[in-house]
């Protein structure tokens, strides 16, 4: 794990500034892409970050920089350098990583269960807005 945390996370834990444990989660995961990018790790395996730029439509290369930097810093992921030309880095989880991946799955279990839900709410407050 590295020996470092990001400097907010480490500022709000040395202020006693978390109100409860559930905050120090979400400021581990929080992110845009971080849960994304943890279940694909979690569950495939290791990935280049090549692969990780495909898996978002919309994503610059300073972004998932970004939030792979961070992922490490907190220790949940880590980079594994090969030596070879040209370089080859591929992103892995970590053993603390592995041990917020349940958490992950639940998440996706839990946006796969009620998509339908709300794709059927926001398709009746359409109907309703255009007076059908």
């Amino acid at each position: 794990m590295s020996a470092q945390l990001r400097s907010e996370i480490e500022r709000r834990l040395l202020n006693d500034e978390y109100n409860c444990e559930k905050e120090l989660t979400m400021s581990i995961i929080s992110g845009k892409y971080k849960v994304v990018i943890i279940w694909h790790l979690g569950n495939e395996g290791p990935h280049r970050y090549s692969e990780l730029f495909r898996l978002f439509k919309e994503i610059s290369n300073r972004i998932l920089t970004k939030q792979l930097r961070e992922l490490e810093q907190d220790g949940i992921i880590a980079r594994k350098i090969y030596p070879v030309i040209p370089p080859k880095v591929e992103y892995h989880m970590t053993e603390l990583g592995e041990s917020i991946l349940p958490i992950i799955n639940d998440m996706w279990q839990w946006g796969k269960g009620h998509m339908e839900f709300y794709r059927e709410k926001l398709k009746n407050k359409d109907m309703i807005s255009k007076g059908i």
